[in-house]
């Protein structure tokens, strides 16, 4: 009896052990599973970027807009008021709410006036940048004076895209694989006078008014953001092509091409959200209309700024019907 209930207790210490390497074998099994998994993501992950935390925004604003005269004959374009504001104060609400930290408006035609507007804004850091030979070049001559103001992560605004707050926040928001993401939209038809795109899923494959409309799939609204690299080597392609005969005549956006081609810019599509730009008086006209109906929040003025808004000269306002 006592040989047989030995061999009892010793096949039940057999079954425990081999219950026990078992199930150290499953957990094992389970660790290499949730290795192999975690290296996994972290592999797919490394190659999306997450979304750019954005401290500065560069705003376009050295231009007079000449399309608009006479409104513009002594008022830069950027100063035009629409719903009770300048342009500019609507850009600049719009950052705000989306809690950019600092804006630096490059300015040209009229920089007094845009000066006097900036430094009634209290509730968000603007400051200005003068472009002396704003009136011998194209607004790549503004991304060249302004290209010490791009040493990090950075937002590029045209100064006449108007836009909702929403739409800035979908392009903050963006992950992209790329530098450079350009906000873009898609209509119907495109004219002459559109920034026209053609892109391949999320790549800007190129971006230019003379492309080939039967590729065109999209147009550029005039906005993009940029991190670190692309920062970077946006400020290299702009210093290049101001070194060459042509430079003042150039686009910054024939910059963003030459990179687009490199495989260097992404796109955020921004459909479906509202925005506007304001080349013409047509154009005036129609941002006049809607731009009152976006909700985001105003920046705070000093008291004055009513007064500064009141006594800026608006030649030829009461021409414009709405």
């Amino acid at each position: 009896m006592r040989g047989a209930g030995s061999d009892v207790a010793s096949l039940k210490v057999t079954i425990e052990n081999r219950n026990v390497t078992q199930k150290c074998s499953l957990l094992s099994s389970y660790d290499t599973y949730i290795q192999s998994l975690l290296y996994t993501i972290k592999q797919r992950s490394s190659s999306i970027k997450p979304s750019v935390q954005i401290l500065k925004a560069i705003i376009l604003g050295a231009g007079q807009g000449r399309r608009l005269m006479p409104l513009t004959e002594r008022l830069p374009k950027c100063c035009l008021q629409l719903d009770g504001k300048s342009m500019l104060e609507w850009q600049i609400e719009a950052l705000a709410a989306n809690k950019v930290n600092e804006v630096v408006v490059v300015t040209g035609f009229g920089h007094d006036l845009v000066d006097d507007m900036v430094s009634r804004i209290q509730d968000i850091p603007v400051r200005t940048l003068y472009n002396p030979f704003y009136s011998l070049s194209d607004n790549l001559g503004t991304c060249w004076v302004a290209r010490s103001e791009m040493s990090e992560s950075f937002l590029l605004i045209n100064g006449d895209t108007l836009f909702e707050s929403a739409l800035l926040q979908r392009l903050l928001a963006k992950t992209s694989t790329y530098p450079i993401t350009l906000a873009t939209d898609q209509k119907s038809h495109y004219d002459e006078d559109d920034m026209k795109i053609i892109v391949r899923q999320e790549q800007l494959l190129r971006v230019g008014k003379r492309l080939d409309t039967e590729h065109v799939n999209g147009e550029s609204i005039g906005m993009m953001v940029f991190d670190q690299t692309g920062a970077d080597a946006f400020v290299r392609q702009v210093e290049k092509i101001m070194g060459s005969p042509e430079g003042l005549a150039r686009w910054y956006l024939s910059a963003i091409d030459d990179l687009a081609q490199a495989g260097r810019v992404g796109r955020c599509s921004i459909h479906g959200l509202n925005w506007c730009e304001v080349d013409n008086l047509d154009d005036l006209v129609y941002a006049r209309k809607v731009v009152g109906t976006w909700q985001q929040d105003p920046p705070v003025l000093s008291p004055r700024a009513s007064e500064h808004n009141s006594v800026l000269p608006m030649p030829g306002e009461v021409a414009i019907e709405s």
